[in-house]
């Protein structure tokens, strides 16, 4: 029986110059297949190049430039599979879902597996530092200054990432088998304290790689649509209004995808980089987890298969976190640090209201407890959040889930590095929109805490996407109809208050 081609095509991730940045990968997984036996032959591996570093480039237009690329070197019809890095995996995202996914008449999508190492599936908190300050840092992707539309797409809740995810999320699961695509998500949650910048301390963000969180890589997301009720007026006064709850419109979960915490591995760099510390030597230790694992993947052919190794990797996951949950760095003549790695959850918000409109204004605290109080929260769970800079109506919240949910004692040999801890056992928040009063405003509003949100809302290594739509209050005054009195139209309305009713 003939071996089956497989082509290789790798893409590299954002601001790279040099297709050097694979390292001794492409070799590797060649070599290490033909090793294995495997029934498969990897005919050809392209490089991918493509330019990231100029500001007008961006994401949707490198995903089309791709299409060509594709077009003019697979010309026989064999079906390839692609290795990105980094930024490469939401452009080829971007790139299948444009041309392929779901789109009448364009036939099976050449590209039959997604395998990504790293991806920003949902941006990176490191992008929000701006082009001069991300650029320098080593543990991006070698230190080329950054074009600022790719950029914007990578800082955390943009509307493109948002609506790309937001799609994901919304499908059925059938765009993945034979017929469609093998998805999969491979990546570490390794420091390299080399690469560690003492002003940017995402370089060494505990649940990440040093450049994207495990969680803003994986695609397990989940949606949660919440609508304010509409206004009533108080009881008991007169042209008082409220709109206190918040109910939940819909609960969408991902289709289930294959992710991979691959041990000890970083995002860039010669040692501990998921890519460039890949060995060339088959079987050698450097690299192992990672070609082992692009090789389950290369492995697939149908959804049964599919699935065996969404359970694998799960399985693999969770022994490699349990492994690394306690990092030592030992020192010649000081104390040992210890760095605590639990498993994270990212949660995006984005605010409108009821017309539409983005809400740019506003605060939004999380809670817990029966009494639905901030202050009920556990001790270290909140680890970061970023409202994006050209979408302010989106808010991107890092939290700690395992403390979250009761973290467990952590320790080394006798010492107690971390007791155990104390789980919230529930989840709401509230929404302190602006402006509060005049001619058209919103209301406060929350959705009371309970065990269920915080299920729904926390799951580790992943994102949910909240939506969240607000009522928007329009008071009559607005526009109002007079009477003419005799022949006069006069009347001078500069000074007309909002009114004590509203719109209906």
């Amino acid at each position: 029986m003939a071996k089956q081609k497989t082509v290789v095509v790798f893409v590299h991730g954002w601001s790279v110059t040099n297709t050097n940045t694979y390292g001794g990968l492409p070799a590797r997984l060649r070599n290490e297949a033909k090793a294995q036996g495997l029934d498969l032959t990897i005919k050809e591996i392209f490089l991918g190049r493509y330019i990231s570093f100029h500001d007008e480039v961006r994401v949707k237009d490198i995903s089309r430039a791709f299409s060509v690329a594709i077009a003019d070197e697979l010309t026989d019809g064999t079906r390839f599979v692609c290795i990105t890095h980094s930024t490469g995996g939401p452009v080829i995202r971007e790139w299948w879902r444009r041309y392929y996914d779901g789109v009448k008449g364009s036939g099976t999508c050449p590209m039959s597996h997604l395998i990504m190492l790293a991806p920003a599936n949902f941006g990176s908190a490191l992008a929000q530092l701006g082009k001069g300050r991300v650029g320098r840092l080593k543990s991006w992707m070698g230190g080329v200054e950054p074009g600022q539309g790719v950029l914007d797409w990578l800082e955390l809740g943009s509307s493109e990432g948002w609506d790309l995810n937001q799609a994901w999320i919304s499908s059925d699961g059938s765009q993945i088998g034979a017929a469609g695509i093998f998805p999969f998500v491979l990546i570490g949650q390794g420091i390299d304290r080399k690469f560690y910048d003492n002003l940017n301390t995402y370089t060494g963000e505990s649940g990440s790689d040093g450049v994207v969180r495990v969680a803003a890589a994986s695609l397990n997301a989940n949606m949660i649509r919440l609508n304010q009720e509409i206004p009533k007026k108080k009881s008991g006064t007169r042209d008082g209004y409220e709109a206190r709850q918040l109910d939940v419109g819909e609960f969408i979960k991902a289709p289930e995808t294959a992710t991979r915490v691959v041990r000890r591995s970083s995002h860039s760099g010669k040692e501990m980089g998921i890519m460039g510390s890949v060995s060339t030597r088959v079987g050698n230790r450097s690299g192992l987890d990672t070609v082992t694992a692009i090789i389950d993947c290369l492995k697939v052919r149908t959804k049964a298969q599919y699935n065996s190794v969404v359970k694998k990797h799960a399985q693999e996951t969770q022994t490699v976190q349990d492994e690394e949950r306690l990092e030592v760095e030992d020192h010649l003549l000081l104390p040992d640090s210890h760095f605590v790695h639990d498993r994270y959850s990212m949660v995006v918000f984005r605010i409108s209201d009821s017309q539409g409109h983005a809400v740019k204004d506003f605060d939004l605290l999380l809670t817990a407890g029966q009494n639905n109080d901030p202050n009920r929260l556990p001790r270290g769970f909140f680890v970061d959040k970023q409202r994006n800079r050209l979408n302010s109506e989106t808010i991107t919240y890092f939290v700690n889930y395992d403390v979250m949910n009761g973290a467990p004692e952590v320790k080394a040999g006798d010492k107690v590095i971390r007791p155990a801890g104390q789980s919230a056992e529930s989840l709401g928040f509230q929404v302190i929109p602006r402006p509060a009063d005049g001619f058209v405003h919103y209301l406060p509003c929350e959705i009371r805490a309970s065990t269920k949100l915080l299920d729904s809302a926390l799951q580790p290594n992943n994102t949910t996407l909240i939506d969240i739509c607000l009522q928007r209050v329009v008071r009559k005054n607005v526009f109002r109809l007079s009477r003419m009195k005799g022949d006069s139209t006069a009347g001078d309305f500069k000074k007309t208050q909002p009114g004590d009713e509203i719109t209906g």
